[in-house]
């Protein structure tokens, strides 16, 4: 039996410009579409190069095998702690972390023109980008007009992985402020559980009567985390 514990000898790591063309992410991705490629080819694009022992496909995959293969993980990591990866310099990890961010400000900026919002998957969709990736929890306000159209979206406060506190005063002078019909509240679970804890129950709750009372209404409050939602609205406690 062969012992797989003694490193093997005699054994040449292919590197991208010996694979087959088709193999290659940059080639691959001129012949055919960006789509074409796999989060390990793009990520490899962005990476640039390798090590003399593993292809940049290979470190690509190891990063994201070290992340369940979740772009959104991805996202959170610093400069400091992409570097921890064989492979990956201050240069790589900037062009990493610069093309992540691009991609949430355009998914930032293609929710926003839509401006309109008729469910809590469209609420989702403004949110998300501003809140997925964060370490520590944040809360939001998303202030509409009477046809349901975006006015702003308002940072109320942020807080520690564990949670954050939201002031019912602060969210309604702001969004009487912004002269808002309604409001919808967002905040993200960093740890990626969706189920609402009796604080934030709470908080809603409080936050409707405030509504009721102003005559501004809460018309949903969305938990974000790690790509999916909870809605108050959709589960019938709005």
């Amino acid at each position: 039996m062969k012992n797989y514990s003694k490193p093997l000898t005699n054994t040449k790591i292919s590197t991208i410009k010996e694979w087959a063309e088709d193999d290659r992410p940059r080639e691959k991705l001129i012949a055919k579409t960006p789509k074409a490629l796999t989060n390990a080819e793009l990520l490899a694009i962005l990476i640039g190069s390798g090590s003399k022992n593993e292809s940049a496909v290979d470190l690509a995959k190891k990063i994201l095998a070290s992340l369940d293969n979740h772009l959104s993980l991805l996202a959170r990591l610093s400069i400091k702690e992409l570097m921890q990866f064989k492979g990956i310099g201050e240069a790589k990890a900037i062009n990493i972390i610069a093309a992540l961010e691009i991609g949430r400000r355009r998914r930032l900026s293609e929710a926003l023109e839509r401006k309109k919002i008729k469910s809590s998957a469209e609420a989702f969709e403004v949110i998300s980008p501003i809140l997925n990736d964060k370490h520590y929890e944040e809360f939001w306000c998303i202030t509409l007009n009477r046809s349901n159209y975006i006015i702003k979206t308002i940072a109320i406060s942020e807080g520690s992985i564990a949670g954050t506190i939201a002031d019912p005063k602060k969210i309604f002078k702001l969004a009487l402020e912004d002269n808002a019909s309604s409001i919808i509240l967002a905040h993200n679970h960093p740890s990626g559980a969706l189920k609402p804890s009796q604080a934030d129950i709470k908080l809603t709750e409080k936050c409707k009567e405030a509504g009721r009372f102003l005559e501004l209404p809460v018309i949903d409050h969305i938990i974000v985390g790690n790509d999916n939602y909870y809605s108050f609205a959709d589960e019938g406690l709005i």
